[in-house]
């Protein structure tokens, strides 16, 4: 039975510029937003738009990800026809195994794509929170006549040179593609979400793969040669919230913006569209007498003894009598302990912040940064970590990074 449209989901990122929450953990994986983990948002947009075939394309640390997807039944994914299916690399009779770019990765599963004989392909990225009607997004690509359409977002001109930019005329038809230029003609930033004709992405992939010189990206090489052969390329302009979190900063921003949906426009509780996860099966969480809670996200089997203002607790953290925790985004798991001050920082999953420890400092005019702890470090009693910190492993009590 041919599908309409399926979703190929690229979840095989390092997430190099993450530094220390993702040494054990792929990008997609890295936990978000309270209760979710980044892959929630593309898979719950799927479901909300009537996708229900999904192959999720692994490669780095892919354990933490393959665990969390399951059998997709959180997301109601868990389909006899369809479905989500992880696809990791794997060695053919060509010799072929590890996915060197974008476009090889899909290349190197036509096969599951050609199982469900599509009309169209919807390339998504499992590294950004985004909030996205593709259904909205496939409706203009069919009203269009496009064989490739991509999603764009208007970005400040000042920033424009950051981006995969698409020039397009006042039909919204794409003319030319800069990638990250110094001099922008565009201020149309590709979010890397494609819609493909399927008879299209199988020719231009098996035309890439067979091209010794080509780097098999989509940015680099397929979107020039569809340029290159005046095919029907249309841009379709995304208003919604969006961001690639592929810094330390740009993560806590986004961490910081779900408290303030009215403002950042990114509303996990908002009942028409939810964002699905793998639930953590705790109790619910308690904040004990004495306690101060003020303007913060505290998810299941969260206790609080101390002060938490402005801050993300995911599932089972601590938070002793008399530490103090602001501006900070802790990840399951981890225990802040009595007397601990911790400020304007990301905790990664199952840290202890020892007794009276002190982890980053607020922003000054000057200095912004986002002290990191990684998954599993302790930091030991009376240790400082400062604003700057990248913390990969134990720090003993009384020690100082900066």
């Amino acid at each position: 039975m041919a599908k309409e449209m399926i979703a190929m989901l690229l979840a095989g990122g390092q997430g190099s510029r993450l530094y220390a929450l993702t040494q054990k953990l792929a990008k997609p994986a890295v936990p978000f937003g309270g209760k979710y983990r980044i892959i929630d948002f593309p898979l719950s947009n799927c479901v909300n738009s009537g996708i229900d075939t999904v192959g999720i394309l692994t490669q780095y640390q892919p354990l933490v990800l393959n665990e969390y997807i399951g059998n997709g039944q959180p997301w109601d994914l868990d389909r006899l026809h369809g479905g989500v299916h992880v696809l990791p690399p794997y060695q053919q009779a060509s010799g072929s195994d590890w996915y060197k770019g974008t476009a090889n990765a899909i290349y190197q599963n036509l096969s599951f794509i050609e199982r469900y004989d599509p009309k169209y392909v919807i390339i998504l990225s499992g590294d950004q929170i985004c909030k996205q009607d593709y259904s909205d997004f496939l409706r203009f690509h069919k009203e269009k006549n496009a064989e490739f359409s991509v999603a764009v977002m208007e970005v400040p001109w000042d920033e424009a040179s950051r981006f995969g930019l698409m020039v397009a005329d006042e039909n919204d038809k794409i003319t030319e593609f800069q990638e990250k230029p110094k001099n922008p003609k565009s201020n149309l930033a590709s979010m890397g979400i494609y819609i493909f004709n399927w008879d299209i992405l199988k020719k231009y992939l098996t035309e890439d793969e067979a091209d010794p010189n080509s780097e098999n990206d989509f940015g680099n090489n397929i979107i020039p040669n569809l340029l290159r052969d005046n095919r029907r390329m249309y841009a379709y302009h995304f208003s919604g919230y969006w961001k690639d979190v592929g810094t330390i900063s740009s993560l806590w921003e986004a961490n910081m913006e779900v408290l303030d949906p009215e403002h950042s426009g990114i509303d996990l509780f908002e009942e028409g569209w939810k964002i699905f996860s793998r639930n953590s099966g705790m109790t619910g969480h308690k904040i004990s007498a004495g306690a101060t809670v003020e303007n913060s996200m505290i998810t299941d089997g969260c206790r609080i003894g101390g002060t938490v203002k402005h801050s993300v607790l995911f599932a089972g953290v601590k938070v002793e009598a008399g530490a103090i925790v602001e501006d900070a985004v802790i990840m399951g798991g981890t225990v802040v302990k009595s007397g601990a001050v911790v400020k304007h920082c990301i905790l990664a999953e199952n840290v202890t912040i020892g007794e009276n420890a002190v982890v980053g400092a607020m922003p000054t005019e000057e200095e912004n940064a986002v002290a990191t702890v990684g998954s599993g470090v302790s930091v030991g009693a009376g240790a400082v970590i400062g604003p700057k910190a990248m913390v990969y492993k134990n720090v003993e009590g009384g020690e100082e990074q900066w």
